[in-house]
Parts: C-alpha cells; sequence; structure tokens
C-alpha cells in the first residue's frame, strides 16, 4: 500500500465513526483515572499489611533467639551442678565403703572414742596447760 491509500481508507473510517464527543472522552478519563487510584489504594494497603507481616515475623525471629540463647545457658549451668553432685554423691559412696570396713570402724574407735584392742593397754598422756600472764597477775 502506498502512502496515498493509506490517507483514504484513515478518512473513510474516520467518516464512518466519527470521533467521540468531550464528555464521553472526559467520562473514560475519569474512570481510568478512578481505578489507578483505586488500584494505588489497594497496593497501598497490601504494602502495609506485608510490612506489618514483616515486623512481626522479625519480632518473633529475635525472641526465639534470645530464649534460644537463654535456655542453652540455663542447660549448661544445670550440667555443671549435675556433674558436681554426681561427683559429690560418688565421693559419699566411697566415703561409706571406707567407713564400712572393720579397720576404718576400729580406727574411728580407737582415735575418738579412746579404745583400745583386747590385747592392748590404752596410756593416755595429758598435757597440762601452762597458766598465761594474764591468770597469774589475777
Amino acid at each position: 500500500m502506498t502512502a496515498e491509500e493509506e490517507k483514504n481508507i484513515n478518512a473513510e473510517s474516520m467518516q464512518q465513526n466519527p470521533a467521540p464527543s468531550g464528555k464521553i472522552v472526559r467520562a473514560a478519563k475519569s474512570r481510568h483515572h478512578k481505578n489507578k487510584v483505586k488500584k494505588g489504594f489497594y497496593y497501598s494497603f497490601l504494602t502495609l499489611v506485608l510490612l506489618f507481616c514483616l515486623v512481626q515475623v522479625g519480632f518473633g525471629a529475635i525472641l526465639n533467639i534470645s530464649k534460644t540463647i537463654s535456655y542453652k545457658a540455663k542447660i549448661s549451668t544445670l550440667e555443671k551442678v549435675r556433674d558436681e553432685a554426681e561427683a559429690r554423691n560418688q565421693d559419699l559412696k566411697d566415703d561409706i565403703k571406707q567407713f564400712s570396713k572393720t579397720t576404718s570402724l576400729e580406727g574411728i574407735a580407737r582415735n575418738n572414742l579412746k579404745m583400745a584392742g583386747e590385747d592392748e593397754v590404752l596410756v593416755i598422756i595429758s598435757e597440762n596447760k601452762k597458766e598465761t600472764e594474764k591468770d597469774k597477775k589475777k
């Protein structure tokens, strides 16, 4: 097609479909503008909702991390206490075994209760305390 034929076709189509009046164009533009405003408001609302959700997730993550750290600290202190209690318990069990032997019971009786065996004679030597200078003055 040549340029002249295109002009003729455009002119014929203009005669068949006259240009819309100004009121129709303005109404179409206002509808288009209202749709843009509605979409803008909708997108803004969704953006705010998304930001709110992100803030909630962030706070939740921070709280969970802090709780995890505190629980790990508590676990480590409780494990230390448990290990110390187990060591103390083992020491006490060893002491019970040691004291339950007859030789240890005999040693306690000899030293603390001043007892002697069947073929032994107990000799107790007591030392007199020297009087101090204050006692002499009184």
